[in-house]
């Protein structure tokens, strides 16, 4: 088999070959910019899921929906180390300047422009101290002048809903939307969260043609509702889960057949079962089996012959990268984990090995011989890791499918 036709791509938001088993969301979110443009009600969009099930892809692939639709559109990537303003106000000056050209008043649009320079320089820290660092000095690229009255409260919550309703109303004008896509969303800090939670129900109550589409770990609806109360009836959730067999072989067949090349019925039921159909980990074994194979069809025999090459490389840069920003005490906490989560996972699977069964934060303390209250701290440092993540009240589980397993695989 040809390396340089290998059509497989296991890369981090990378777009695999074939978006299989995703046309719902796809079909769902058509509708929801559709009935936007007529004015109907709709609510923001919540992606969640595990590490490797897609997220980044598709929330990339709803986004290039929105401009087909001739939507203004900005991305942003949260971290917990930043203000949700600086980069939100730089999502929203790309969106209007892709709504600008179509825009019959450039007053109108340098006058929002006004405003969202001054959204984004209310949050620079003022003083020596603040001047002090380069990254403070930030100024947005925006050649008119900031306004003043408005967004510029310097309370995010107020600055963000005023903000977002005029962009909304920019959009109106020339009888089309906005859309803002946030991944790693569970990442926002407290107050960011409320803010954007307020700002999107005042959007609903306008019915003003702006949406927010979010992606995060499983445990976003909780960081949201912990926010406010009525996120839950705010948003759409969706959750994306790994994929069912027909379309974890469209994953991998469809673009096979585009390169003239099958696959064994056999072959097909090994690299199910390898990957879980985790979209991640079937781009990883896809990848792998197809350097490995002789020739066409390829069968389970090249998948067994290409699979530990796979799992050395998920080993290295998908497990063991994030195995090796814990600290001795967290790692110490998820091998706990992992033995536990077996356990369970074979009490809810009949012996399967499922890494999404939560485990009680109570039997890990027990099997670590330590007081629940003692390994708090390296609880919440995994879960704001991204390593771990709390579900429900008392119980955690991987963020990362199949951790557990390579967990256990690891000298202690």
């Amino acid at each position: 088999m040809d390396p340089v036709r290998n059509p497989y791509a296991p890369g981090a938001g990378q777009r695999p070959p074939e978006l299989a088993g995703r046309g719902r969301e796809l079909d769902v979110f058509d509708i929801v910019l559709e009935r936007i443009a007529r004015g109907r009600p709709e609510r923001s969009l919540m992606l969640t899921g595990l590490r490797g099930v897609g997220k980044t892809v598709l929330l990339n692939t709803l986004r290039s929906q929105a401009i087909n639709s001739l939507w203004g559109s900005g991305k942003i990537e949260a971290r917990p180390d930043q203000s949700l303003r600086r980069p939100i106000a730089a999502a929203l000056h790309m969106a209007v300047r892709e709504l600008a050209p179509r825009h019959r008043a450039p007053d109108r649009i340098d006058a929002f422009l006004g405003i969202l320079k001054a959204f984004a320089q209310r949050g620079a820290p003022t003083g020596r101290a603040g001047a002090a660092k380069l990254r403070d000095r930030w100024q947005p690229g925006i050649d008119v002048p900031a306004a003043t009255g408005r967004a510029d409260s310097g309370d995010i919550e107020i600055d963000l809903v005023e903000l977002l309703t005029d962009a909304a109303s920019v959009a109106s004008d020339v009888g089309t939307g906005v859309a803002v896509f946030i991944d790693e969303m569970q990442d926002l800090g407290p107050e960011d969260v409320s803010a954007l939670c307020a700002a999107c129900h005042e959007l609903s109550q306008l019915g003003a043609p702006l949406i927010v589409v979010g992606a995060g770990l499983p445990h976003l609806p909780a960081v949201l509702s912990a926010a406010k109360s009525y996120s839950e009836r705010l948003f759409r959730y969706q959750r994306i889960d790994r994929l069912d067999r027909i379309a974890a072989d469209q994953a991998l067949c469809a673009p096979a057949e585009r390169e003239d090349v099958e696959y064994e019925a056999k072959a097909l039921d090994l690299l199910y079962e390898k990957s879980g159909g985790y979209p991640y980990f079937v781009q990883a074994y896809g990848k792998a089996t197809w350097d490995h194979a002789p020739r066409s069809p390829i069968t389970a025999a090249d998948v067994r012959v290409a699979a530990p090459e796979a799992e050395a490389e998920l080993a290295v840069g998908f497990f063991g990268s994030r195995f090796e920003r814990a600290t001795p005490a967290e790692r110490e906490y998820m091998r706990a984990m992992a033995t536990l989560s077996l356990v369970e996972g074979a009490a809810d699977g009949g012996g399967r090995d499922d890494m999404d069964a939560a485990v009680p934060t109570a039997e890990i303390a027990r099997a670590l011989g330590r007081k629940p209250a003692s390994l708090s701290p390296a609880r919440d440092a995994l879960i704001k890791k991204g390593l771990i993540y709390s579900g429900e009240r008392g119980t955690v589980a991987f963020t990362v499918p199949h951790f557990g397993r390579y967990l256990r695989t690891q000298p202690a």
